[in-house]
């Protein structure tokens, strides 16, 4: 896939000026410029259009259109970036957990890179609640800005968390074993169709940034900084602008959404 891949479009996409090295401050600039640059979001879905993950579809939507996707979207090209700059990156598939009252499906998207002898998590689909930068799989704490993260181990799982309110809480959980394009594409498909998909029934947008994270689920948005959250309820009419000027997305003119029709 690396072939097909457009890095210095990709580059600019994320405000990076020079290529990084395949080292620990190459990952870390890289997750952390994309993370904060591309944003989470399911507009496609919402908008009856399918999710493609072939590379050319993911680089006209994610690069070009200066568009945002979903884990499968963003795990996908970022695999190729990673590749392309000659990280060794595998993709691996997640339950979440976070907000799950049941076992939830494999459907969500996560890498894990090898490197100068330890392994780290690195996932920039994970939206509003997600890493800025990789972690490392030691089992041991670890701030990001105004979070903390840790990947604790299960017996055969290792759990992503994030300290919140005093007490870890799971994000997801995944056996950190090397899966194919095939899976993500059936985990795709069920996401992005079935009629109980959280994706489907809700729309979502969402932002990290060290200091700030954007979130807009239907019409509430949000505001989150650490753990002071500001929010409102969006008037029909301000959501499109609120897209444009909050998340940097455009979407045409009247756009009708799914989840706000009933």
């Amino acid at each position: 896939m690396s072939a097909e891949l457009d890095l210095d479009a990709y580059q600019r996409r994320i405000g990076l000026l020079a290529r990084p090295a395949a080292d620990l401050a190459g990952l870390r600039s890289l997750h952390y410029a994309h993370a904060t640059s591309i944003p989470f979001e399911n507009l496609d879905i919402q908008m009856g259009l399918p999710i493609r993950l072939d590379l050319v579809s993911l680089q006209a939507k994610l690069v070009r259109r200066r568009r945002g996707g979903y884990c499968f979207e963003h795990g996908t090209l970022f695999l190729a970036v990673l590749k392309a700059v000659g990280f060794d990156a595998i993709p691996c598939e997640a339950r979440v957990r976070l907000g799950a009252m049941e076992v939830l499906p494999r459907t969500h998207m996560l890498l894990l890179v090898r490197l100068e002898g330890s392994t780290w998590l690195c996932d920039v689909g994970f939206g509003g609640e997600g890493l800025l930068h990789p972690v490392p799989m030691d089992g041991e704490a670890h701030d990001q800005f105004l979070n903390t993260y840790r990947v604790s181990e299960e017996g055969p799982l290792r759990v992503l968390q994030s300290f919140q309110h005093g007490a870890w809480e799971d994000l997801y959980a995944f056996v950190p074993e090397e899966r194919f394009h095939i899976d993500f594409e059936v985990g795709n498909h069920f996401t992005s169709t079935h009629p109980e998909s959280r994706f489907v029934k809700t729309l979502t947008v969402q932002l990290p940034g060290a200091d700030l994270r954007r979130i807009l689920r239907n019409r509430a948005y949000a505001e989150l900084r650490g753990d002071r959250v500001e929010g409102r309820e969006l008037a029909v009419e301000e959501l499109i602008p609120t897209l444009r000027e909050a998340f940097g997305i455009e979407v045409p003119e009247g756009a009708r959404f799914r989840a706000l029709e009933g």
